[in-house]
């Protein structure tokens, strides 16, 4: 596991009142600067060391789809260090039904000093960004999922050290919201990033170009032959093959994606056998990884799960100008 010793506030301190809906939007030093904090912010937390930086604040945690890793990690982190999270369903509030999304994000802004959105439109996030007058986080559209993103990073960074000219490589639905991230957040650190899905379920073609403009040198390529795509792999990823509101789809999209299984045969194609194992989770074993793979020795989606807190601690810390 590599060591990483950030420089702490003075690299994140231009960060103060952004919000992070996508990953376009940060630089590479910013990203950078985020994943040194984050390491330093886990062994903070190894050795037990809780300054509680958020006492006083509250963060409003607004909640379309369901989430274990994302609340967690929102709730977890915000409240040890001394913050209120409160979290807020559309059982909860009237979010875009009886009342605007733009007079929410008015509302929520008087009241809160931050607000994570977890639904459907990436337009909801941008929206109540525009209009709370504080930072708001995207924990997950059916765009973008960039706080995963930067727990993927953070992972890789520790397990393979130095990520410019690493190479990633995604399986599975090519159009999803983790596929459409991990282009953008590969692209800005400088790691080749390979899709590799069924050709009906390639990434929009201007979404890959955006990306390819972010990081001249950097290969981001999309494919349907495993074999080619996943060869000199440093780091396999997949995710499940159906998202969240594309239940009626289930059948057709298993069929689909079977050759797109992650096996131990596909970690052999790798040609490495330091090559690691990525999920954002939940995962289906059985359906877009093997239960070998998941469970193997390979498998680093624990400390990924888990790195999903810190790197979302980093974040708040940073544009809510924490010290």
């Amino acid at each position: 596991m590599q060591a990483h010793r950030g420089g702490g506030r003075s690299k994140t301190a231009g960060l103060r009142g952004r919000s992070f809906l996508t990953l376009v939007d940060y630089s590479t030093d910013e990203i950078l600067a985020l994943l040194d904090l984050a390491h330093r912010l886990k062994r903070e937390k190894k050795r037990g060391r809780l300054r509680r930086r958020f006492r006083g604040r509250s963060l409003a945690l607004l909640f379309e789809k369901r989430s274990t890793r994302t609340r967690c990690a929102f709730e977890t982190a915000f409240g040890e260090e001394g913050g209120h999270p409160v979290f807020l369903s559309t059982q909860d509030i009237h979010l875009g039904a009886k009342e605007s999304v733009e007079d929410t994000g008015r509302v929520l802004g008087r009241m809160f000093d931050a607000i994570q959105f977890r639904g459907f439109k990436q337009e909801t996030a941008e929206i109540l960004a525009r209009c709370s007058g504080v930072p708001v986080y995207n924990g997950l559209t059916d765009l973008y999922h960039p706080t995963q993103i930067l727990a993927d990073l953070m992972t890789c960074r520790e397990e393979l050290g130095e990520l410019r000219g690493r190479r990633l490589v995604y399986l599975g639905d090519g159009r999803n919201n983790v596929a459409n991230s991990l282009l953008v957040g590969c692209a800005r650190v400088g790691m080749d990033c390979v899709i590799v899905a069924p050709e009906s379920l390639f990434p929009d073609p201007e979404h890959v170009e955006r990306c390819r403009s972010l990081a001249p040198g950097t290969e981001l390529l999309v494919t349907s032959d495993v074999e080619r795509g996943v060869g000199g792999a440093d780091a396999v990823y997949t995710d499940v093959w159906v998202s969240m509101g594309e239940e009626a789809k289930a059948r057709e999209r298993l069929e689909l994606l079977r050759a797109y299984q992650v096996t131990p045969r596909v970690m052999e194609m790798t040609g490495k056998a330091d090559a690691i194992f990525l999920h954002c989770l939940p995962a289906v074993k059985g359906n877009e990884v093997t239960s070998a793979v998941m469970e193997g020795e390979r498998s680093r989606v624990w400390d990924e799960a888990e790195n999903r807190k810190h790197t979302i601690k980093a974040l708040m810390l940073a544009t809510l100008g924490a010290r």
